[in-house]
């Protein structure tokens, strides 16, 4: 017998040798320079909301408390501002507008977009189409909705009446009765505000599990008990959170009033925003237009203290 020789295959690995870790003064060196890196990127943003938003809020809370005029030298007064302001007759006006405004926009504003987002989230053809439809509004410059709305609420030739009249049915003043100017107001404002809204509830839908409704349709729950045990719950944080931008907000409607119906009539649009332009640039006093931005400031800032405060609370507690 012939006897067969076995060969083997040696294969060699190329080890690489180990490298030893930089010196701690390496690492220390090029983690400075990273952070330096980044803050130098940061430092056009800090920049900008130095120059163009701490320093303006700074700065009005200074002539809040002085006489200014520009072009002259300003003069301490103390609280002389705020006591001005209180005595005003708009004071009480403006307030009470604004306040009203706002309670009518979360009436109104805060569930029409939730019911939107709804609809939209349900839809199984044409949904990119629908989203555009919905967030065109906020596309057009709001001086240009305003005006489009002021056309459309017109009690003579407006499309409102034309199409109330075409139906047989009673018009309205619109903007110019002063029943009826708030809350056509607010009607503009939630049309021209709310594709945002509903893009962000329709994020937070689609981010739901869709085990949690296959259980809930399991235990026999029907739509409305599937959005008030799932649907609500699952997106509480968006909820609270837009309500609280929602409120701030509208807290500072400006461009409706301004365009649409310039405070009146009889005062009834004058909201604190409006009074803040009126004292700044029609009765060029600068003080008291800076006493009421001190204000809403503080008001504004008080109420998202105590809000976070609160919702942080419970949502603890759950």
């Amino acid at each position: 017998m012939t006897r067969t020789a076995q060969r083997r295959t040696v294969t060699k690995v190329a080890v690489r040798p180990m490298q030893a870790p930089p010196p701690a003064g390496d690492r220390r060196r090029r983690r400075l320079t990273d952070q330096a890196r980044a803050y130098g990127f940061l430092l056009g943003g800090l920049v900008c909301f130095a120059l163009f938003s701490w320093y303006p809020a700074i700065r009005a809370v200074v002539i809040a408390f002085q006489k200014y005029t520009p072009g002259s030298d300003p003069e301490w007064v103390g609280t002389a501002n705020f006591t001005r302001v209180f005595a005003d007759p708009e004071f009480a006006a403006a307030w009470r507008n604004t306040l009203t405004f706002t309670l009518l926009a979360l009436l109104i504003g805060f569930a029409i977009p939730f019911v939107l987002a709804l609809v939209l989230n349900e839809l199984r053809h044409a949904k990119a189409f629908f989203r555009v439809v919905v967030y065109l509004p906020v596309m057009i410059p709001p001086v240009v909705s305003a005006l489009l709305w002021k056309w459309f609420y017109d009690p003579g030739t407006g499309l409102a009446n034309e199409t109330l009249r075409a139906l047989h049915l009673p018009t309205s003043n619109w903007s110019n009765g002063a029943d009826t100017a708030l809350i056509s107001l607010v009607i503009v404002s939630t049309w021209a505000n709310m594709g945002g809204t509903v893009l962000i509830y329709l994020a937070a839908l689609q981010s739901i599990p869709g085990e949690l409704y296959e259980a809930a349709e399991l235990d026999g729950a029907n739509l409305l008990q599937r959005i008030r045990h799932v649907t609500i719950p699952q997106t509480r944080f968006v909820i609270l959170m837009l309500m609280l931008l929602q409120i701030i907000a509208t807290m500072q409607v400006f461009t409706e009033p301004f365009v649409i119906t310039g405070g009146g009539p009889e005062n009834a649009t004058v909201t604190v925003l409006y009074l803040i332009y009126k004292y700044a640039f029609l009765y060029n006093d600068f003080g008291g237009a800076c006493a009421l931005s001190v204000m809403l400031l503080a008001l504004l800032g008080a109420f998202s203290a105590v809000y976070l405060r609160l919702t942080r609370t419970e949502g603890e507690d759950v």
